[in-house]
This record gives structure tokens, C-alpha cells and sequence, in this order.
């Protein structure tokens, strides 16, 4: 084993794992050489998530498990939770050699130099922008590209302004830059995220989104275009024509409307009620029949009464989600809905929301599968993703289905032509298995 190996464990959302590929071409850069088993490095980098209660959990068990099985290794805890309890765990979690936040993802290397002469804690109080890429822990084919950092819409749940800050984004022509850089490596998919990409200005002189959609499509190539989490209210309508004009900006769109009852929008820090983002919906599927859409429900919010939960279900029904993720309300320090969840006669049971959650996905699976009948029998763009060894099959993606959220497409090859990965190709979609397709050649 090398002084100057490291393997990392990415948690979390997509925009930790880019983090994440910045900082292993930081190392790299510096002399180290990632490895592909924790067991094989000198260094351990756990990516934390810091969003949620169960998330935080995983991330603590997921680093004391890593000290339990190499006590010898050196740790480092970067990220979401390294950045919002840096100090802290500093203090009380000795079984992390460094402590590392996430506002400048280029100094992970300095930290890591740190360690040979004890335990650190490095957090950087500025946004040091994204360090350049050359590998990502995608799919072959398949690159996240973050377009900006931070949120300014305070929603009142939430703490990721508390550890990402406010919204900074990133100018167009180093996001252009960027993709072109990937492009010339053989990617055909593109996932734009944000904590709000509807928020993106990119530099004062921007248009916002549209004009940063306009800006990717003038990149010539066969690719597609993904946008994913733009907040409902934020939503640029005029994206729906770039959309119809160029096939490679996939009408696709992450909406996390998180629920439907005013009093509980209105307590979350949203202004549109139900009724508006419907007509949202209802707006995107007239100028693109074929989009879809998926969402976030967001289950037991301090307040939130039966009648709350059935004008949710309604809500559900109506919009007909293709994709819906359902979460339960977690209290995190500092938000002012944690003020909300202290006060007894507010609190919703743990239980009653895990249940409400429940109802909501059971119900989801009906609706997600109807919404998908449309597809059967029709051909469609796929990506391809891995081989299945011994077999003519092939695991694969429909333009409709975003990577690790989605289901996925089985594909059946043609006798001795199994596409490679990161192939894209046109294939005939003969069935639906659940959430998943399948599709010949």
C-alpha cells in the first residue's frame, strides 16, 4: 500500500459527488493516486451528507464504520456535515484524523499534507469555485455539471444555505467549457444541478436559464441536456421552446413542490399555492406532451393536519408525477421550522408521517406506471450503461430516465453487437416491468 493512496465515499445528492470528483483530481494533481478499495489506501475521504437527519446518521456510521475496519488509516469527514458542524466534530469525533469543509473543495490537498502532523480541521469561509475535472464516478457517458452553489430562497425546512450559503453561480462560458472538456472525452449526457437552477444568473449581464440553455446548445455534438431541481416558482416557461426547437435538451424537470396545502406551503417559506403550480404543470405538458416530471414531497412538516395530508393526495392525483421522491420532515438546527417543531400542539409523530409517506408512494407506483404505458411501443433514445456479462443484454437508459433516480431499460442485443457503454442508439421499447422498460434493437 502506497503512502499516497486515498479512496473516497461519495454520500448524498449529485452536487457532493461533484465535490467529490474535484476533489480527486485536487489529489491527483498533488501526487496521490485514487484506489478503488478503502482497504487498499493510506487516506479515507468520507464525502458527508448533511441535508437531513437520516442522512447526517449515515454519514457518522458510515465514518465510524471505516475507523472500526482500519483503525490504522488515516480519515478525513469532508462535506455537507463537515462543513456545518466542523468545529464540533472536531471536537467530539476523534475517530476522524481532518475535518474538511466543502466552500472550497481546492485545499483538500493542503488538509491532507496537515496530517502528518496530527488531527486537523480546515473550513474555508470562501467559495473557492469547482476545480477541473477529468473523471467523474457516473456512468460512462454520463457527467453532472454544477451551475451554481448555494440557495437564497430560505425555505424554512431547510439548511442548505446554512452550509452551501448563498447563491453563486457560475459563468456560462466556464460551464460551456466544462461540457466541451467532457465532450472531447465521449460523454453524451449532460446533468445541469443546482440547489436552484431556476435562480442561475451566471454573470449581472445574464438572461438567467434560458439564456444559459442557449448557450450549451450552440455546442455542436450529439448529447443530451438535462436540468434538474429548479425550483416551481422559478421555473423559466420560455425554456419549454428551446426545448421543441432542439431534441437534445431533454424535457425533462425536477420540481420539488414538497407539498400542496397553503398553510403548509406558506409555513415552508413557498408563495404559490396548489392551483399555480398545477397550471405550471399543466403549462409544461401542453408545449411538451411527452415531458416528464418528477418531485418532492416533503411528509410530517410541523402543522400538518389530516385535511393537509388529503389536499396533498389530491394534489398528487392531479398533477400524475412521473417520478415522485417522498421524504419525512427531519428539525434541523437553525431553521425556523425547528421553531415550529417544538411546539408540541404542531408536531407531527414520527409514525404518522412514516405512514403518510407510505400512502404517498403506494399511491405513486399506480401513477408512475400508467404514466409510463405511454412509452410501450414506441422507440426511443437510449444510453447505454454496463453490459450484462454472459448474456445478450444490456442495462441501459431512456431519454425519460435520469441516472440512480430512475428506473432503467433493459435492453435486448442483437447476437454478438452488445452496444458498449456510453453508447447512445435508438432502440424499440416493447414493455414495462414496473418502473423499468424493456426494449430491443
Amino acid at each position: 500500500m502506497s503512502a499516497r493512496t486515498f479512496y473516497i465515499e461519495n454520500l448524498g445528492c449529485a452536487k457532493n459527488q461533484v465535490d467529490g470528483e474535484g476533489m480527486v483530481c485536487v489529489l491527483e494533481d498533488s501526487g496521490w493516486r485514487l484506489v478503488d478499495q478503502a482497504e487498499e489506501a493510506a487516506l479515507i475521504i468520507v464525502n458527508t451528507c448533511g441535508f437531513i437527519g437520516a442522512a447526517k446518521k449515515e454519514a457518522l456510521d458510515t465514518l465510524l464504520n471505516f475507523r472500526k475496519l482500519y483503525p490504522a488509516k488515516k480519515i478525513i469527514a469532508a462535506g455537507c456535515l463537515a462543513e456545518r458542524y466542523g468545529q464540533q466534530l472536531f471536537s467530539s469525533l476523534v475517530e476522524a484524523d481532518g475535518i474538511f469543509g466543502n466552500r472550497d473543495i481546492r485545499r483538500i490537498a493542503e488538509l491532507a499534507r496537515s496530517l502528518d502532523s496530527g488531527r486537523t480541521v480546515l473550513l474555508p469561509e470562501n467559495y473557492g469555485g469547482p476545480p477541473a475535472r477529468r473523471k467523474t464516478f457516473s456512468r460512462r457517458g454520463s457527467v453532472y455539471i454544477k451551475a451554481a452553489e448555494g440557495c437564497d430562497n430560505r425555505c424554512s425546512f431547510c439548511a442548505i444555505p446554512l452550509i452551501r450559503g448563498g447563491l453563486k453561480s457560475r459563468p456560462a462560458e466556464e460551464i460551456t467549457a466544462e461540457i466541451k472538456s467532457f465532450l472531447s472525452r465521449g460523454a453524451a449526457e449532460f446533468n445541469i444541478v443546482a440547489q436552484d437552477l431556476g435562480a442561475w444568473t451566471g454573470r449581472d449581464d445574464s438572461g438567467g436559464l434560458f439564456d444559459l440553455a442557449r448557450a450549451i446548445l450552440e455546442i455542436p455534438g450529439d448529447y443530451w441536456i438535462r436540468f434538474l431541481y429548479i425550483h416551481p416558482e422559478h421555473f423559466p416557461r420560455n425554456i419549454l421552446r428551446l426545448c421543441e426547437e432542439d431534441a437534445r435538451l431533454l424535457p425533462y424537470f425536477d420540481l420539488p413542490f414538497q407539498h400542496a396545502s397553503f398553510p403548509i406551503l406558506k409555513a415552508m417559506g413557498r408563495r404559490a399555492d396548489s392551483e399555480e403550480n398545477l397550471r405550471l404543470i399543466g403549462d409544461i405538458r401542453q408545449a411538451a406532451p411527452d415531458a416528464v416530471i418528477r418531485s418532492t414531497f416533503l411528509l410530517g412538516f410541523p402543522g400538518e393536519t389530516e385535511k393537509d395530508f388529503q389536499a396533498l393526495l389530491d394534489f398528487q392525483e392531479k398533477a400524475a408525477f412521473d417520478w415522485l421522491g417522498c421524504f419525512t420532515y427531519s428539525p434541523e438546527e437553525d431553521t425556523p421550522a425547528q421553531a415550529l417543531h417544538r411546539k408540541k400542539d404542531l408536531r407531527v409523530p414520527a409514525k404518522t408521517a412514516k405512514e403518510r409517506k407510505k400512502i404517498v408512494e403506494q399511491r405513486q407506483t399506480a401513477i408512475t406506471e400508467k404514466r409510463f404505458d405511454r412509452f410501450t411501443g414506441r422507440t426511443a433514445e437510449l444510453l447505454v450503461e454496463e453490459a450484462v456479462e454472459g448474456e445478450e443484454l444490456c442495462l441501459a437508459r431512456a431519454w425519460f430516465q435520469a441516472p440512480e433516480v430512475d428506473g432503467l431499460t433493459v435492453l435486448h442485443a442483437e447476437e454478438g453487437e452488445k452496444p458498449p457503454p456510453g453508447t447512445r442508439l435508438r432502440a424499440k421499447l416493447v414493455r414495462r416491468n414496473g418502473f423499468d422498460m424493456e426494449a430491443v434493437m
